[in-house]
């Protein structure tokens, strides 16, 4: 049987989709914990704990057969919107610097912009690959970790130089990402316009 045939990808009420709604709703609270000088940290390990369980919803999704097609959507676009308002808010801060700020989200529009166009016109969605999961993953960790850092917490210099280095990893990672996933929506290109 097809995903999309089946009753329970098309769930909305699932565990693993109330998880991403809740990542999505604490956006605005680390955020203005992180804008606001003196709850820096706390708001940087509310952002740990909204990203970290990204990984969570996923496999209580597929442990508990709770797949759906609104999670497979919703848990990547959780991603990217708590990344790029973390983004924001820290260049603003001056926590994290905007050139590389930059390469994160220049990066997600493009996809976004794609996958929507994607979506709307040719009824199709690319399903998220594990070197994109890999490289948001090491992202989440070094963009707090150099923010920790840049904002003189507890052990500054070590959770810098640490984030630096979860930093060019993820990106590496996000590029190449977006190198198959280019391949992926040409891919899908062609079978649309073939049917």
């Amino acid at each position: 049987m097809d995903a999309a045939d089946n009753p329970a990808s098309r769930r909305v009420a699932t565990v693993p989709n109330l998880l991403s709604f809740l990542r999505i709703l604490l956006i605005p609270v680390f955020v203005v914990l992180i804008a606001h000088r003196g709850t820096e940290g706390a708001g940087l390990l509310l952002l740990g704990v909204v990203v970290a369980t990204d990984w969570v919803d996923g496999t209580i999704a597929r442990r508990t057969g709770q797949v759906s097609e609104l999670g497979k959507v919703l848990d990547p676009v959780a991603d990217r919107l708590a990344l790029g308002a973390a983004l924001i808010v820290l260049v603003a801060r001056h926590a994290f610097p905007l050139w590389a700020a930059l390469l994160v989200l220049v990066r997600d529009g493009l996809i976004l912009v794609a996958g929507a166009i994607l979506m709307l016109r040719l009824k199709v969605r690319i399903d998220v690959r594990r070197i994109g999961k890999a490289a948001t993953l090491a992202l989440m960790f070094g963009i707090p970790l150099i923010a920790w850092g840049n904002f003189h917490l507890f052990l500054h210099a070590v959770a810098r130089g640490a984030g630096w280095i979860f930093f060019v990893v993820g990106i590496v990672l996000y590029y190449a990402a977006t190198v198959i996933y280019a391949a992926d929506m040409a891919r899908a290109v062609r079978k649309g316009r073939a049917l």
